[in-house]
């Protein structure tokens, strides 16, 4: 059965705009509630970043799930591994995220998890979506769901996220940190903050449109000026949902993912934990490939999505994966991606090695690689397109097998990202645009 509505991160899409509306997201809740009250559960978490439409749509899923007869604890502002970490340790049968993660204001969305912390399977996803064609129907009303705030969600959550550090003092250390204007504004600063370091909060006065804009992970210019401007150790940066981590080093150069996961996946290695194989994406780079065969660990690409990574992750037995965008996934210490424990596993790696950041990549020798979002309003087939296979096909031949080229529509916004990754950065950026102008013309 097709998916309608879910996409590879729940459903998502501009506010206002079917179907991130009111009406919608009432019913969404609604069908959530039926499916999952006829498996037996009893309790729903709603959490939310700080976008302003979550206020809204915060009460139509309340509205929706309540009056399926399940009840309902919100929590506020939380990160998206905040909700599913507390999914699992309130024995809530699902916990729902209100969310358009790396997204301007906007846009918001709503995606789900599991009992287990983890994204709800394609089999409840697909039950959901053929209650959405139904009529809502509300139970008696002695059974109507009843509706609390879990008041110490925060601190439960700060307190987890210190746990999977045993032992890390940051004292001496000092940190900007990065929120994003987003959910983790409250949380990610007193964290390190709280394990002895210096913090230095940076983008953390959410007022309902400033999330994401200018600052974070998708816009870390900002913490590389600041990191410089106050000297610091190193920089953190999250997303709006705190999913996501990019860091910056001493001199204001910017890591992603891909780095990252390297010094995990070697700190691991190094202190004698099980590391067979790391995952990675279609976009990894192809210098983290090298970088973890030089340390005898096997790198396997899933498709593009930490749903992807996960399956791959599940499927070998392995722990420790991510994408170079920063979406990185401890198995060992959490059930999803998780920026904040992502960036204390790497600084707990540099505290064993006795590295700063920038000496602990050094490592891993990143090949050039551009990439361009091409946004369009047909993507469908496109690849079937002779001026697009033409134009591949050219830029495969020039790169002569020194590089690879990977076109793929996004599963969440209307665009196409072309990738290019070669040895020579200034044919790599040449040729990804292009083939980038080529695509455009193709999805007009």
């Amino acid at each position: 059965m097709t998916r309608k509505y879910f996409g590879t991160d729940g459903v998502r899409g501009t506010v206002g705009e079917f179907p991130i509306t009111p009406d919608f997201v009432l019913k969404l809740g609604w069908a959530a509630g039926k499916v999952l009250a006829a498996r037996g559960g009893s309790k729903i978490l709603i959490g939310k970043d700080t976008r302003i439409s979550g206020y809204m749509f915060e009460s139509a899923l309340e509205a929706g799930i309540s009056a399926a007869g399940v009840d309902v604890r919100l929590l506020g502002p939380l990160p998206t591994p905040g909700i599913a970490y507390l999914t699992r340790t309130l024995s809530a049968q699902a916990g729902i995220v209100i969310s358009a993660s790396h997204n301007p204001y906007t846009d918001n969305g709503i995606k789900f998890f599991g009992a287990d912390g983890r994204k709800l399977n394609d089999e409840i996803e697909l039950e959901i979506e053929r209650l959405l064609d139904e009529e809502i129907s509300v139970v008696s009303t002695d059974q109507i769901g009843k509706v609390r705030r879990i008041d110490d969600a925060r601190g439960r959550y700060i307190e987890f996220c210190k746990s999977t550090v045993p032992g890390l003092d940051l004292s001496g250390m000092k940190i900007v940190v990065d929120t994003a204007n987003g959910a983790a504004y409250h949380i990610a600063p007193d964290v390190f903050e709280e394990l002895g370091a210096t913090v230095v909060p940076l983008a953390n006065q959410p007022d309902g449109f400033n999330i994401n804009r200018d600052c974070g992970s998708t816009h870390p210019e900002a913490l590389q000026r600041r990191v410089l401007e106050e000297k610091a150790d190193l920089g953190v940066a999250l997303d709006g949902d705190a999913d996501r981590l990019l860091m910056v080093d001493h001199a204001g150069k910017l890591v992603d993912g891909d780095q990252l996961l390297f010094v995990v996946a070697r700190d691991r290695k190094d202190n004698g934990a099980d590391m067979p194989g790391v995952v990675g994406t279609l976009m990894s780079n192809f210098g983290l490939e090298l970088a973890l065969e030089a340390e005898g660990i096997e790198f396997v690409r899933a498709k593009v999505g930490d749903r992807y990574v996960m399956e791959q992750l599940d499927k070998r037995g392995w722990s420790i994966g991510g994408e170079s965008s920063g979406h990185l996934v401890c198995l060992d210490c959490t059930s999803t991606g998780d920026g904040t424990v992502s960036a204390l596993q790497v600084l707990a790696a540099l505290s064993r090695r006795k590295q700063g950041l920038a000496e602990a990549v050094a490592d891993v020798a990143m090949l050039p690689q551009q990439m361009i979002n091409v946004r369009g309003p047909n993507r469908d087939g496109f690849m079937q397109h002779p001026d697009v296979q033409v134009a591949m096909a050219s830029v495969e031949e020039r790169l002569a097998g020194n590089g690879r080229v990977l076109l793929r529509p996004s599963g969440t916004e209307p665009l196409v990202r072309v990738m290019i990754e070669g040895k020579d950065g200034d044919q790599v950026a040449a040729l990804c645009r292009e083939l980038a102008d080529v695509v455009e013309k193709a999805i007009a």
